[in-house]
């Protein structure tokens, strides 16, 4: 079932036309690119396989050497580049010189902690005490609200500071203009032609702000604002007489949410992720640590690390608990408190496991029923009443993967309403058709991005929002499943997957979205030994022949066909395909392929 073609060698890698997954492997090369890595290789001295990798990732050989050493200072925009910034730098600069009471709202995953974090750390460096306002998932929902914005005024707040947030919300800055009270927006969320009541609204996705830096995380704007901050008080003379403070400091934080938040890892982003690791490996953030600590990291902190290990933990609060822990253990200073709120968050990311295991199992099983039945939507919906609203992004996402399609997943509430959260694919503009089902009714809230969103439904308008996201939809999954290819960087032996190797390929990282890792395939490597271990992990160890063998994972893929395929396959050579990362258990790095597709050798090959 799952072999090679004999009529097309020069397209499919190693003749891989269909593997257990379904796909065609193909060289994620073309003649031109393999041109290109020739030069990048003989011009500037770089092993075969790493030029491969930076053609591969759209890098010529004139870029090469300044993409190997990125600096932040030669890839950061000038923050007025983007639309209102001067205008909200002014304002929190006057803020800043009165010494105003501001509260930062900031949302409740990873982005909107970093950045509320950072706009905390900057205005406490220049003397202010802002107060950080996260609201609480199932009670408040996404972003600013009435309710939330009175408790603020009457606090006393003269300045509200939206970041991660806001965009969209025109009643609740509405009502914060009745009130009397300002309002900025720092946001990076899709949005349409209107704007709300606010001084400023900074968001290089606004349709007039043609800055080109859609692909920031808003904690990356937040950093931007800081600087134009900074900028505009040292031309009002403010740090005639103190310290201007030291903003590179706060580069960790960005780069956290950066990874966290899953944009594109280009530009002056992949650039705020390398500096900002740098600053993390040398402390100075006693939340980072201590997170750190309850995470059982073993070796030094990565953007995967970052992403699988510390993100879920912040995450986890704002899911199934206390929404500001995460803002909390990124602005305190001490130690023993970031512990305190670190324990909180594992406990916390433990609840969660569970309960999202439960929920994607019964998701899966309602989607795998509905399949079996001869019915099989482009865009898959699911809904359950007992679903907590903190872990349906997760099981959005989970869905997305194992049936390549977008997504949503909605907890049901007792008043008749869902809170659901949206996975796309590549290709298809989930974050468009939901502001679409908005703005038809169909919804009664909803936003985000091209692959994730969130919205608001009535249970009785499920139905009719199938059918509404089918008709849009289902024309772009079609096109974008239609070349399910996996792109193949190289084919490499299990000897020369090395520690040394694996190591010379984070030159050419930080790798994720919009940077894909690199994918190797292992000729027609035997399988060793093969067992399931955890929660339907399959590990496993391969031999080319040569090497004394290299350790693999198949994650979550026991109950896959890749994983019925490698553990009927021990003893018996395949060809596979993953990435290679570094294994620290146990204090010695090792190498380590972590599995996604694999295919059955012919005899012929």
């Amino acid at each position: 079932m799952w072999g090679f073609a004999e009529s097309t060698p020069d397209r499919d890698f190693l003749g891989v036309s269909r593997s257990v997954s379904g796909r065609a492997w193909r060289a994620r090369l073309d003649g031109a690119g393999e041109a290109a890595a020739l030069t990048m290789s003989q011009r500037h001295g770089l092993d075969e396989i790493l030029a491969r990798v930076l053609a591969g990732r759209g890098v010529d050989a004139e870029k090469a050497a300044a993409f190997l050493v990125p600096s932040l200072r030669g890839d950061l925009p000038d923050p007025a580049t983007l639309t209102d910034m001067e205008a909200a730098a002014a304002r929190l600069a006057d803020a800043v010189e009165r010494g105003e009471a501001v509260a930062i709202f900031g949302d409740y995953d990873v982005d909107g902690a970093t950045s509320s974090a950072l706009l905390h750390r900057a205005l406490a460096d220049l003397g202010l005490t802002p107060r950080i306002y996260i609201p609480d998932r199932i009670f408040e929902g996404y972003g600013p609200n009435a309710g939330a914005i009175d408790t603020l005024v009457d606090e006393g707040a003269s300045l509200i500071v939206c970041v991660d947030c806001g965009s969209t919300s025109f009643e609740a800055l509405d009502h914060a203009r009745e009130r009397g009270v300002d309002v900025l927006v720092i946001d990076h969320h899709q949005m349409g032609p209107s704007l709300p009541a606010a001084v400023a609204v900074v968001n290089p996705n606004r349709q007039d702000c043609l800055s080109g830096q859609g692909h920031l995380a808003a904690v990356g704007v937040t950093f931007l604002a800081a600087v134009g901050l900074q900028r505009e008080l040292r031309r009002r003379g403010f740090f005639a007489a103190r310290k201007e403070p030291d903003l590179l400091g706060l580069v960790n934080l960005v780069a956290l949410g950066t990874v966290c938040d899953m944009v594109p890892l280009k530009g002056v982003n992949r650039a705020f992720v390398i500096k900002g690791l740098i600053g993390m490996r040398g402390g100075g953030y006693p939340g980072l640590s201590a997170l750190a600590a309850v995470s059982r990291l073993k070796g030094p902190l990565d953007a995967g690390r970052l992403g699988f290990l510390l993100g879920p933990r912040i995450n986890a609060g704002g899911r199934i608990g206390n929404a500001s822990l995460g803002a909390q253990l990124l602005t305190t200073r001490e130690p023993a408190e970031a512990e305190r709120i670190a324990g909180i968050l594992d406990q916390l990311n433990a609840e969660r496991q569970a309960i999202e295991v439960e929920a994607v199992s019964e998701a899966t099983a309602e989607v795998e029923a509905l399949i079996a039945s001869g019915r099989e939507p482009a865009v898959l919906v699911v809904s359950r009443p007992e679903w907590h609203p903190g872990v349906v992004g997760l099981v959005a996402s989970r869905l997305k993967e194992r049936f390549e399609r977008p997504a949503l997943a909605i907890a049901l509430g007792e008043n008749g309403f869902g809170t659901g959260s949206g996975r796309s694919i590549s290709g298809v503009d989930l974050g468009e058709a939901i502001r679409a089902a908005v703005e038809a009714g169909i919804l009664a809230k909803g936003g985000g991005h091209a692959m994730a969103a969130g919205l608001t439904v009535s249970q009785h308008r499920l139905g009719e929002l199938q059918a509404f996201l089918e008709e849009r939809l289902a024309g772009q999954v079609e096109e974008g499943r239609r070349d399910r290819s996996l792109l193949i960087d190289s084919a490499i032996s299990d000897a020369g997957a090395h520690v040394d190797f694996i190591q010379s390929l984070e030159k050419v990282g930080p790798f994720g979205s919009g940077h894909p890792s690199p994918i190797f395939a292992l000729p027609a490597h035997r399988l060793n030994y093969v067992e399931v271990v955890g929660s339907g992990h399959v590990r496993l160890t391969v031999s080319g022949g040569q090497g004394p063998g290299l350790k693999a994972m198949a994650f979550r893929a026991a109950e896959t066909p890749l994983g019925e395929l490698l553990l009927a396959s021990r003893g018996r050579p395949l060809h596979l395909a993953g990435t290679l990362c570094l294994d620290h258990w146990g204090g010695t790095p090792r190498a380590q392929l972590r599995i996604i597709d694999a295919a059955t050798p012919t005899d012929r090959l």
